[in-house]
């Protein structure tokens, strides 16, 4: 399937609504939390995979913002959210930029949809400048909770997911891109139903209530198996 408009009303998009106070506003937030905790206000910030430029648009308030999309209806659509950032259609395994050109790097659920996605992490390196910041986040085969929904995990929903991988996996890959890790961590087990007859507005209130509580405060306290996402934080080298 190509990355065209249709993508973002298909499969694990279907059901997103981008409304404020919604999950997907709710996860913008948090991302744009950390950027601003652990980055430099004012520096280059990029988002790799910047989709509809919401959470770019947001941290262009902080940073001098660039997004990037393989998406060229994204990339389109996303100067309405982002009209202050520098938005551009490229490849994240061939980043069109110079050594070292960013402060703050964020690649939110890109990776596991990449023929390579050990090549685009070593682009990643190549491009943040040292103490630098990347933020990736990508399913979480890892996930406590993951058996309990067996092929009905979120992370198998979406046929563009070709790279799932163990997390142990992707923190070798930031590691030999240069980067030391700084916090790894989760998003919370949301993907519910996980138990069967049992409401799931009962569930999401057993089983979300940590996760949006994090997401909610911005204060990291969930590990890494706690959640259908790992979030990892890492520091260039």
């Amino acid at each position: 399937m190509s990355f065209d408009e249709k993508y973002f009303s298909t499969h694990t998009y279907a059901n997103i609504t981008f409304a404020k106070y919604s999950m997907y506003w709710w996860s913008n937030r948090f991302f744009a939390m950390l950027a601003k905790r652990y980055g430099k206000r004012g520096a280059r910030l990029i988002e790799i995979g910047s989709g509809m430029g919401h959470l770019v648009g947001d941290l262009s308030q902080s940073f001098s913002a660039y997004g990037m999309d393989l998406n060229h209806w994204a990339v389109k659509t996303s100067k309405t959210a982002a009209e202050s950032a520098s938005l551009q259609t490229a490849s994240a395994q061939e980043l069109p930029y110079r050594d070292g050109a960013f402060n703050v790097v964020i690649i939110k659920h890109i990776v596991e949809h990449l023929p390579n996605p050990a090549q685009a992490i070593d682009e990643i390196g190549r491009v943040t400048e040292k103490d630098g910041i990347l933020i990736l986040a990508t399913p979480n085969l890892g996930s406590l909770l993951k058996p309990w929904k067996g092929a009905k995990w979120i992370g198998y929903q979406d046929p563009t997911h070709i790279s799932l991988k163990e997390p142990t996996e992707w923190l070798k890959m930031i590691q030999d891109a240069g980067f030391e890790l700084v916090r790894v961590c989760s998003d919370g087990f949301w993907d519910v139903p996980y138990i069967r007859f049992v409401p799931k507005q009962i569930q999401k209130l057993f089983f979300g209530s940590l996760g949006g509580l994090q997401a909610i405060t911005g204060i990291i306290f969930l590990p890494m198996t706690w959640g259908e996402s790992i979030i990892v934080i890492a520091r260039k080298k």
